[in-house]
Parts: structure tokens; sequence; C-alpha cells
């Protein structure tokens, strides 16, 4: 009887990758998490006096918690050890959008740790820090459009006191997800480092370093989702902490994490000057705050929001044929979806990748019609299964029934 390969050793082959995947779903939580350098993703560094201010005005969500003292901060509690402070500002997702709306750009936001919020280097006293705190907020970013962010961001700095720098050649991004880690919190530490120690004991100072690196970056729970795991920014060159050998695995993995559930990330899956982001559920995704003040693009968002029906939205899709299996790359992004009852357009495949993807469809048509999604042009052997996902809020899905009725 032949043994299932564990999960980790990953074929070459998107199409190998795919079938590793989703059709080794059991042996995924017994492997436990693993991670994936995110190649696709750089870091810019904001700076200096006005990086709230400026930051505040510019994105969707709320990041003036980053200028907060450490004890009134929306936070994330450790013990504190010479690498990490006591407490450490949660990050943040939010997105930079057209002066009409539009999706620009994602970020994920970071606050490093100060040094007097540490314990020194002997860990028997608090750290030493700058006189004067020094404001810097981290952006893990898509680096296919880095340049052209650079360029935007400064564009809008006018005489705002504040530095933009691009330093993808000093940190990486990394994403931490499978195994149980969307079950557990940041309170729960990872059974690894718990082990540290006599016996059955456990070294509460040891736990906690585990958590973050030599200089103070450490893994955070992803700010849109739990079941997407654990998310960092880290020094390159450099294997982040919990991360094993024969656990950290290509990019394309996490991907098609994200295929399974519905999430997109990047100006390339989240159309840039295109997309409207509440479509692409980025509200869902924790990336607008809908009680700040004024930012780049904000009537549009408020508008829909408050009007609360949002007709179309992107959902993870799989490709079958008329035999209801699966098939691989017969499906391209930018394909249109096709209600075969009414043969009327349902939607467009926006990622694709084996036989999974995501698409923007019309929910009346994705979970209420009568016929059969397809694609255009393959009527005749690719059928188009929407997937509703777990994540969302009920409210999304009672609407779709609200207005179904109505119609």
């Amino acid at each position: 009887m032949s043994r299932i390969k564990p999960l980790l050793h990953f074929p070459k082959s998107v199409s190998s990758i795919h079938h590793a995947l989703l059709h080794q779903q059991a042996g995924r939580n017994c492997v436990g998490p693993m991670a994936s350098l995110l190649k696709s993703r750089s870091v810019v560094r904001f700076s200096g006096p006005d990086t709230i201010k400026f930051l505040q005005g510019l994105l969707t969500n709320d990041v003036r918690k980053f200028g907060e003292p450490a004890g009134e901060r929306e936070k994330v509690s450790t013990l504190p050890t010479p690498n990490l402070p006591y407490e450490s500002a949660s990050p943040l997702y939010a997105a930079l959008l057209t002066p009409q709306g539009r999706f620009l750009y994602d970020l994920f936001l970071y606050s490093p740790p100060k040094p007097e919020e540490k314990l020194d280097k002997s860990g028997s006293g608090p750290g030493s820090g700058p006189g004067d705190a020094l404001v810097e907020v981290f952006a893990d970013v898509d680096a296919s459009v880095l340049d052209e962010l650079l360029q935007t961001l400064k564009k809008y700095r006018l005489r705002a006191k504040v530095e933009i720098e691009n330093v993808a050649e000093d940190f990486s991004c990394w994403q931490r997800y499978g195994g149980n880690l969307s079950e557990k919190s940041l309170s729960v530490e990872e059974p690894e480092a718990a082990s540290v120690g006599w016996g059955s004991g456990s070294d509460l100072s040891c736990m906690s370093a585990s958590q973050g690196s030599d200089v103070g970056w450490q893994w955070f729970k992803d700010p849109r989702l739990d079941c997407l795991g654990s998310r960092g920014i880290f020094r390159s060159g450099k294997t982040p902490p919990l991360v094993e050998a024969d656990k950290e695995t290509a990019e394309e993995n996490y991907l098609l994490r994200r295929l399974e559930i519905g999430v997109a990330e990047g100006s390339t899956e989240i159309p840039k000057g295109e997309a409207v982001p509440l479509e692409y559920n980025l509200a869902g995704l924790n990336a607008i705050n809908f009680d700040k003040g004024c930012y780049v693009g904000q009537e549009l968002i408020a508008r829909t929001h408050h009007r609360g029906v949002i007709r179309k939205r992107l959902l993870p899709l799989r490709f079958l044929d008329n035999a209801g299996k699966e098939v691989e790359q017969k499906v391209a992004p930018g394909s249109e979806v096709i209600d075969t009852e009414s043969g009327k357009k349902a939607g467009k495949v926006t990622t694709a990748l084996g036989c999974r993807g995501m698409g923007v469809l019309r929910l009346e048509q994705a979970f209420g019609g009568s016929g059969t999604l397809t694609i255009e042009g393959r009527e005749g052997d690719v059928r188009v299964e929407a997937i509703r996902p777990q994540w969302w809020p009920a409210e999304w899905f009672q609407e779709h029934q609200q207005n179904t009725a109505a119609a």
C-alpha cells in the first residue's frame, strides 16, 4: 500500500504543485506550517515627523495607531526580550486608490519596535534609544510596481517631512501558513517554541524570543484573515524564526492557498486603475476604515458602502470538465465567464493556476442562476464552479438573497 508523500516534497511544475496542494489536504495539517519567501513583494521605508499624517491622508486604513504611545495602541503582547518589546503594534493592511476610488496599490504596514521598548542585550534592563523618537513605518508592497509606487508617493509628498526609501535589498517579506496556524492567537505560542526547557516545562522568554529575529522583526497574524496564517518583514539573506529548512516552500503554494479562499493580492490580481475595492472584498479583509477622515478616493468608497449593494464580488473558482473532473491549464486570466442559461456574461477570471482561479462574478448568476457557468469559447469542455468563501460575513450572502428576491 503506497503512502501519501508529505506535501513539502514540492514538484517543479505548476500542475504537479497544484495537484500536491489540492489532493493532499489531509496531510497538510499533519506536516505543520509552511513558509514562503514572497519574491513578488518589496519593502519601502517611511520616516520623518510627518510620516503618520502623510500616510493617513493617502491610505484607506487608519494608520494613526502607529504614532500612539505603546500603552494606548492596538497591540500584540509578548514577554519582553532583547529582540522583542513587551507590546508591538499590530500591522495594518491598506490600499492607495485613484482620486476616482479605483484600486492602485496594496500595502502591509508595520511599525518597528523602538530600542527602549525592548530589553538590552544582557536581558537585565530596558534598552537604550535615541532622545527623540524616530517615526518609522515599513510597507510590504507589490514588487512589480515598486518604481511606479515610489513615484506616486513622492508626487503626493509635496512639502511633508517624510522620507520614502526603497529598502528591498535589506528586507524581505515572508508568509507562514497552513497547519493549524489559523486556529491560534499570538498568546498561544508555537509548540516547537514552548518545548524549550527541561521536562514538560516552558521557558516563556524563549517562547517569546522565538517569535522574532535578532533585530526585533517578528511574525504577526496576517491583518486580513486568520486563515492566511502569519506575515512578517525580516532581514534579507536570513531565514526567519520558526521556519524549518524542510518546510520552506515556493511562493506558488501561497498563491494556491489564496486561490482556495478567494483573496487577491497586488496590482496584477487586483487590476490597477480598474478594480473597485469593495468588489474585491477589501472591506472584509480589513483594508478600509469607514470612520477615518478623508483620503484619496474616499468619496466613491463611502457612497458605495452606504448604498449597501455590491452586486459583483471576487470569488474562488474551480475549473471542471463536463464529467465534473478538474481540468488544468485550460483557463487564462481575462477569460469571460458565461451563464449558459441566459447567454449573458457573468464576469471575468482575474487569476488562474492549474484548475483553480479567482474571478469577479455577479452574485445572482454565480449562486442563484439555473444555468451552468462556462468559459467563453470553451462551452463544450470547461465548466466553472463558483465557491462561496467560508470567511465571508453572513450579510454579504444575505444581501445577494435579498437583491435576488426583490428582482
